[in-house]
């Protein structure tokens, strides 16, 4: 097996080496024992975190006792691949095609990764001596599967393309996302009052959440831009009294948000086009204007089209809410190359400073800014463990490397938001034109019923 630093002494053989270690052939034995002085390296690097490493005949190292989590390393194309270009999208990749397993504490595990990739100078050195022995291993990885990006037509955020990218997420399955939703189905950041409620709780009271927020009241109109199933709108009808319109690009959404606003018997206060909000038109404005999770898909450079179109969509006196996730103050920059690969293709992440001002230059005066940084990590680990609990049912409706991006994809994302590096941020903004805003002077009855 592989070198441990747990030395176990017997004769005629390296100290470092288990005693049931299984035949080899000796450059089978060269690799193991070269390979020891990376992965030692990694682990000195990896912040105290005990874990394991397979290789494809069954060779074992191991950092120390008890580790949290083992590495499964599948052939020598994958150990070459990886390391001789180590990265995040190449370990995904390596991943989600298969030619690695991650055994034990999968969010364990992430934070090591992570944590090795900022920090692996040293283990980058130990690489560069033993890169000619990985260049004499085989070439091809993933059995030739192909792993190119998505391709989109048209330009960057035109509607055509948006709608292409908004089918590639969320047309996905409705069968598959309904596995490790909630009962509503409310994809985004659920609002925990409490560690231990279960995702059912935190999603309903997230949209308590917003519905106060927005002070609706009955006979007002609400939009929510980027409606998703419907939660929302079914919430803030049946509770509120008010006239709700749902927005989404997804056409398996609204299929199915307008078989749930029937199912409530809302349909005579509750409804959902499919379509794209800069095309949106009416003849009377809305009250009220949430847009939740949706917001992360418009770039950067469209951010002040996005604004100006919601302005002019609500009424003087009005107030919009954008629920979306924001760079963090160390993200360097806002695309994960995993993620615009494999699952959200053209998502893109600003600052939150950058957010607000192209609000306020549309026009809109911002009233509060809330962080639910801490709530999106709880949320993305609930998600993940009933995704993993419900493997065998969610491959019914997606092949295995979509379950398997989607679990990197989960246990990533709950990883970034408790290291800062996202943050999720609801802001409240005013149609107040240059007068009063004609909201109340504190937050009191947001929190008091």
């Amino acid at each position: 097996m592989l070198a441990t630093k747990h030395r176990v002494h017997h004769s005629g053989k390296d100290s470092r080496w288990l005693r049931d270690r299984p035949p080899r052939e000796s450059n089978q034995a060269n690799i193991a024992e070269r390979l020891t002085r990376i992965f030692e390296q990694l682990a000195t690097e990896s912040g105290g975190c005990n874990f394991s490493v397979v290789l494809w005949d069954g060779s074992r190292w191991s950092s120390g006792p008890n580790s949290r989590f083992t590495i499964v390393i599948h052939s020598p194309q994958a150990l070459r691949a990886v390391l001789t270009h180590l990265s995040e999208l190449r370990l995904a990749e390596a991943y989600i095609f298969g030619d690695i397993e991650i055994k034990g504490d999968f969010a364990a595990a992430i934070s090591v990764v992570e944590r090795i990739l900022t920090h692996h100078h040293n283990g980058l050195e130990q690489i560069r001596l033993a890169l000619p022995l990985l260049l004499s291993l085989p070439k091809a990885g993933h059995d030739g599967r192909p792993a190119e990006p998505v391709h989109l037509p048209g330009r960057i955020h035109s509607e055509q393309r948006d709608s292409a990218a908004i089918h590639f997420h969320y047309d996905l399955s409705n069968d598959f996302y309904a596995t490790w939703l909630d009962k509503r189905m409310v994809y985004s950041c659920a609002y925990f009052e409490d560690k231990r409620d279960d995702l059912d709780k935190a999603q309903e009271q997230k949209l308590d959440h917003i519905c106060r927020k927005l002070r609706l009241k009955p006979g007002e109109r609400l939009l929510d831009v980027g409606c998703g199933w419907g939660g929302l709108i079914i919430h803030a009808a049946a509770n509120y009294g008010v006239t709700a319109t749902g927005i989404t690009l997804s056409r398996e959404q609204a299929k199915l948000a307008a078989a749930h606003i029937q199912a409530a018997g809302l349909s005579h206060r509750c409804s959902v086009e499919f379509g794209d909000y800069r095309e949106h038109r009416v003849s009377d404005k809305y009250d009220k204007i949430a847009s939740v999770g949706m917001f992360e898909h418009v770039g950067e450079k469209h951010l002040p089209e996005y604004f100006v179109a919601i302005y002019r969509l609500l009424r003087s006196g009005g107030v919009f809410l954008n629920h979306g996730i924001a760079a963090g103050s160390n993200t360097s920059e806002g695309r994960n190359p995993f993620l615009a690969r494999y699952v959200f293709p053209d998502g893109e992440l600003v600052p939150i400073h950058t957010t607000l001002g192209i609000a306020e230059s549309a026009g809109f005066e911002v009233r509060d800014v809330e962080s639910l940084r801490e709530h999106y990590a709880l949320t993305l680990d609930r998600w993940r463990s009933r995704l993993e609990s419900q493997h065998d049912k969610a491959r019914n409706f997606v092949d295995e490397t979509t379950f398997r991006t989607w679990k990197l994809y989960l246990a990533g994302c709950a990883h970034a938001f408790s290291t800062r590096r996202l943050n999720l941020y609801q802001v409240l903004f005013s149609n107040s034109g240059s007068g009063w805003s004609g909201l109340p002077f504190t937050r009191k009855d947001w929190y008091c019923s």
